[in-house]
């Protein structure tokens, strides 16, 4: 059998719709690499399995499929790092799309750094008018810190998902916490720039399609996980010890997301509350002033 070296992994919850999408841009380019695609339905209940058992059909031998109890994203991620043959994982999202030729450019990156545990790519949002725009991947910078605070707090370093190939190695500190229901992915992200050799590779590797009922969009998920991601992400198994000192920022980071959730929604009192917090965590969180403008505009409603 053919080493695999990236394995591809599709969760699969309620998105029958996309989901042929999604599996035919990476069927198309397996021969192109030493790659397998697995997909993982998680318990759906639309038509997600047959539409599974007919694209299996249609790729005879192709791809392999596995379904399991609902559990939510963590826990099928979690699963696909069991399942996987490869030693480089990429997590596409059912409703996106692997770009043509990623997965032959990530294999010849990785042939050329050894090295890396995580290959960060650009990608393409696709909007729903059918508006495309291109996102670069930039520089990282040269230390775990700089690519922490990059990352958590100064937003200079993007990580999607499908848009990266992470090594299994990565996940030794810890897996996606399956007690989060979105914010998943940060912990793991946040542990990978702090402990592990990084490398960017100036190529869009996904088009992420944006739509407004993405679990990143669900304020009932986000209050549930609340600030209390804030101690995943700095858990002592995931973040070193030299790093810590940059919770008390996030922690202020992570209040003011909160907040801006809440007052997008109309949910004013949680808005409230979620400022207050952020001032009393962090002082200088006045000075964010698309934050603070929002907040004066709060004493009004």
């Amino acid at each position: 059998m053919t080493e695999v070296l990236v394995s591809v992994i599709i969760p699969a919850y309620n998105y029958a719709e996309t989901l042929p999408r999604a599996v035919n841009s990476v069927i198309a380019q397996l021969s192109e690499a030493q790659a397998e695609l697995l997909v993982i339905d998680d318990g759906s209940t639309d038509a997600t399995p047959q539409v599974l058992a007919q694209l299996q059909a249609e790729h005879a031998g192709g791809f392999r499929a596995l379904r399991k109890p609902n559990g939510g994203l963590s826990s099928v991620r979690n699963r696909g790092i069991e399942e996987a043959r490869g030693q480089y994982l990429i997590f596409l999202d059912a409703d996106d799309e692997m770009a043509p030729g990623a997965l032959a450019a990530v294999t010849q990156h990785i042939t050329s750094h050894p090295e890396t545990r995580l290959v960060i790519g650009g990608h393409w949002s696709v909007f729903a008018d059918g508006r495309r725009v291109e996102h670069e991947v930039k520089p990282l910078p040269a230390t775990p810190r700089g690519r922490v605070r990059g990352y958590l707090l100064d937003k200079t370093v993007t990580l999607s998902n499908g848009a990266c190939a992470m090594h299994r190695d990565v996940f030794g500190p810890g897996n996606y916490p399956e007690h989060l229901r979105n914010v998943e992915d940060i912990p793991v992200f946040a542990q990978v720039l702090a402990r592990f050799p990084c490398t960017v590779l100036p190529k869009p590797l996904a088009l992420i399609y944006k739509h407004g009922d993405s679990m990143r969009h669900d304020l009932r998920q986000s209050l549930a996980a609340g600030v209390g991601m804030v101690d995943e992400v700095f858990s002592p198994v995931r973040m070193p010890q030299e790093l810590q000192d940059l919770r008390q920022a996030f922690m202020a980071q992570r209040c003011l997301s909160l907040f801006r959730d809440c007052y997008s929604a109309g949910d004013y009192a949680n808005a409230k509350v979620f400022y207050a917090q952020a001032i009393r965590t962090d002082l200088r969180s006045i000075t964010r002033w698309s934050y603070t403008r929002k907040a004066i505009r709060l004493l009004f409603k």
